[in-house]
């Protein structure tokens, strides 16, 4: 699959990044290979923090450097993409609208995410995997391939037990970096336009940027915090440490616990984040992970962590910040019940395609907006006219590589709908038919009577998606609902330009009765109503034609629908059927 000459001119922001990704790695180990399929791996990383829905600016976190790994894969270079499951951060919140979920929850605030239950009727063993079975799903659909590793699994099992003792050992070194920053004031916020609050939520990040660095008190820095060997929770103060026998003393301000443990051979804790994410930089060999805004500030873990790697042997990462990503029409959104919306909530409206797409467009630094209400429809507008574009040669080349990253990765095409029929129509069709797929079927076969569809499956994915949206997205008010018998009252009240027009749509129905055919039909009318040819463009036309346009369309929609407006006519046309339409419209 390739994608785009490496050049200045023509690369996109993907390619730029997997040049820089790939020379800093060599960088790192010089003289280590002989060629691309021998080098060491590229190590690019991710971090999920699972501590309730994983939303779509989460996404982002794995999506900068899935394309990134992707593009050094399609290269001929071993990667691994390392998603750093964070579940053995603390418990901070009782997220709000998660199902199951009750204010019975709050005593678990403190404890690690895998010590919390999970929501009530969940399969899952506990909170953490009951929010990464969701994300792992999603991200198989979009087709991401990665290394999932459990921060859980790595504490309890002891996996950095030499790095602890060491940063324990240079506690002193690290108090003294973040020093550097305690006292510092954080520099005045930038204005922004105003977010709603679940923006502002989708925004917050995964909360570790804001936990504290580290207990400071009489017996000095430490770095580290264990979980109360009582109540599990990381309310804990370390009281002693003696750095020879690994001999550590801590007392629990939630139960007033308090025991002695060799912390050489204690499991049970970890190292505050802004020490614990370096650590892992070093241990894992990282050589690009993005930050988000919450981590990028002066003064914040990235920053910090570039001075820690050091004490651990390691370097930071290259990588850049990424910005927000917002919702239009969440307000709506009938299945998120206050929450923001997750890559599972957009993959059940769109497909895998254009959901990577919208990643992949833009560079890590712009912000976008994910649309779940009608925007949606325009997007997939878009990204059929960027396929058109693709396929016969007229795409810009970073547009092209977008697709191309939208579509596949490295290792194949993502699955596809056989006959990509505009959304639009789709939904049209979804919300006119209600659920019965024969009549759906029917409909979709009339489009193209040259070349019908056989099975609502030519058509799926994206029915199904098309149809989802309709079901769960646009309000009841707006649905269609076609009328069962002909406005009597109305039809008696029109004047004779308006009974000609119905006159001459129903006389060349029967020759025009598909969707081009149907759309040519509708908008000539009042063309031919005023005396122009009905293939006559708008610049043959005056303006007033527009006008005639458009209040012939809202007849028509009063007469089908009772409404001012609907689906588009063409599509409303064919749902409704030939000897249908005509008995409403008066014949």
């Amino acid at each position: 699959m390739p994608i785009v000459a490496q050049s200045t001119e023509t690369t996109d922001w993907v390619s730029r990044f997997a040049d820089e990704v790939i020379a800093e790695s060599e960088r790192r180990a010089p003289g280590a290979k002989t060629s691309a399929a021998t080098a060491p791996d590229v190590v690019v990383a991710s971090g999920l923090s699972p501590s309730g829905p994983i939303h779509l600016g989460n996404l982002r976190e794995v999506m900068t450097p899935h394309l990134v790994a992707d593009e050094v894969r399609r290269r001929g270079h071993r990667v691994r993409h390392l998603i750093s499951w964070d579940d053995y951060d603390r418990y901070r919140k009782v997220p709000a609208g998660v199902p199951g979920v009750d204010e019975s929850w709050a005593e678990h605030i403190g404890k690690p995410l895998t010590s919390v239950p999970a929501p009530k009727g969940s399969p899952h063993p506990n909170w953490a995997e009951h929010f990464k079975a969701a994300m792992t799903a999603s991200l198989a659909e979009m087709g991401v391939e990665f290394d999932g590793i459990s921060q859980t699994a790595q504490y309890t099992s002891g996996v950095y037990r030499e790095q602890i003792l060491h940063a324990m050992r240079h506690r002193r070194d690290i108090d003294a970096i973040l020093d550097q920053y305690r006292t510092k004031k954080a520099p005045a916020k930038k204005s922004q336009k105003p977010v709603d609050e679940a923006e502002l939520e989708a925004a917050e990040g995964s909360g570790a940027a804001a936990e504290d660095d580290g207990s400071s008190g009489s017996a000095g820095y430490f770095p580290y915090k264990p979980y109360c060997g009582n109540c599990e929770k990381d309310l804990t103060t370390v009281t002693a440490y003696d750095d020879d026998s690994t001999e550590l003393t801590y007392a629990c301000t939630a139960c007033g616990f308090s025991e002695t443990v060799r912390l050489s051979e204690f499991n049970r804790g970890k190292l505050v984040w802004k020490v614990d994410w370096p650590m892992r930089w070093a241990y894992e060999g990282v050589v690009f992970e993005p930050s988000g805004v919450d981590h990028s500030s002066p003064g914040s873990s990235f920053q910090v962590g570039g001075q820690i790697v050091g004490i651990f042997g390691g370097k930071q990462p290259i990588g850049p910040m990424y910005a927000f990503v917002g919702i239009s029409g969440m307000a709506k959104m009938s299945s998120s019940k206050g929450g923001v919306p997750t890559p599972a909530d957009a993959l059940r409206i769109m497909e895998p395609q254009l959901l990577r797409w919208l990643y992949a467009r833009r560079r890590p630094n712009q912000s976008f907006k994910i649309a779940f209400d009608q925007e949606i429809q325009r997007l997939y507008d878009e990204w059929d006219r960027l396929d058109a574009k693709v396929a016969d040669g007229s795409a810009l080349p970073a547009d092209a590589a977008a697709h191309a990253r939208a579509v596949g990765t490295a290792a194949g095409e993502l699955p596809r709908t056989p006959r990509p029929l505009p959304y639009r129509t789709l939904a049209s069709v979804a919300d006119i038919t209600a659920g019965h797929e024969d009549q759906a079927l029917r409909i979709l076969g009339e489009l193209d009577p040259a070349d019908p569809i056989a099975s609502l499956d030519e058509a799926r994915p994206r029915y199904d998606k098309a149809e989802a949206w309709i079901n769960t997205h646009v309000p009841a008010d707006q649905r269609t609902i076609v009328r069962q018998e002909p406005d009597a009252e109305l039809l008696k009240s029109l004047d004779e330009p308006s009974r000609q027009s119905l006159r001459l749509l129903l006389d060349g129905l029967a020759d025009h009765w598909s969707l081009d055919g149907l759309t040519h039909h509708v908008y000539g009318v009042p063309k031919v109503q005023a005396g122009f040819p009905a293939a006559a463009t708008p610049k043959e036309l005056p303006p007033e034609i527009k006008t005639a346009q458009r209040t012939f369309f809202a007849l028509l929609y009063h007469l089908l629908v009772g409404r001012d407006t609907g689906p588009r006519l063409p599509t409303l046309l064919l749902a409704v059927g030939q000897d249908r339409v005509r008995a409403l419209l008066g014949e």
